[in-house]
């Protein structure tokens, strides 16, 4: 009976020791997953919001119609297009941890607040040197873009 005991006490504790290092493998995995996946979610924004603001400059490339500007003390780029016989304006620029855009006709008066939240993002900063703009999010998110369009 003794050697039954022991027998059964040694499955019990192998079984134990088993579950144990189930548990910890599946805990490991769940924490490497989460981080992949927060490093993965972050990259895919600074990815996403300098494709967005490069797509919206190639659609407005043309002489004239992008300019980069301050207002309200808060970098601007500005793209225009002809609809008709107005002027309307794409105005993107980011805020408070969001890429924000504001389309209207150039003379609306509305404000930057007037805006539409596209994306939550990192810090977004663009610059046009010598026709070319350069869009930065973050270290690795960034592009430099050669614009037609001459400052207005």
């Amino acid at each position: 009976m003794n050697g039954r005991r022991i027998n059964l006490l040694f499955h019990l504790l192998l079984f134990l020791v088993f579950v144990l290092c189930a548990l910890f493998t599946v805990l490991f995995g769940a924490r490497v997953y989460e981080n992949l996946n927060l490093r993965s979610e972050a990259s895919y924004q600074k990815v996403v919001a300098v494709s967005y603001i490069a797509n919206k400059v190639r659609q407005h490339d043309q002489a004239g119609m992008i300019a980069l500007k301050e207002e309200e003390n808060i970098p601007v780029l500005e793209l225009g297009q002809t609809v008709g016989e107005s002027l309307y304006t794409t105005k993107i620029y980011y805020i408070d941890g969001s890429l924000w855009e504001l389309f209207s006709a150039s003379d609306s008066g509305l404000k930057l607040t007037d805006g539409y939240q596209i994306m939550e993002c990192g810090p977004v900063n663009m610059e046009i040197e010598d026709g070319l703009l350069s869009i930065k999010a973050g270290e690795e998110g960034s592009l430099v873009l050669s614009v037609r369009s001459e400052e207005r």
